[in-house]
């Protein structure tokens, strides 16, 4: 799971089904697969909105 969130917020483009197939592989169903996917998508658009508008920074 961690290798596929490090592939999602590196570049989302190269997320392939072959990746859901090893989530899947590792016991992940179709819900946590997107439960998965939404989580750090949330995370990722959150800080590069908090990071835009310099929250966080002194």
């Amino acid at each position: 799971m961690v290798d596929y969130v490090v592939k999602l917020t590196k570049d989302a483009t190269k997320v392939s089904p072959a990746d859901h197939e090893r989530l899947a592989a590792a016991g992940f169903d179709d819900t946590a697969r997107l439960q998965i996917t939404l989580i750090a998508s949330w995370f990722n658009y959150i800080n590069r909105v908090a990071d835009s508008l310099g929250i966080g920074r002194e």
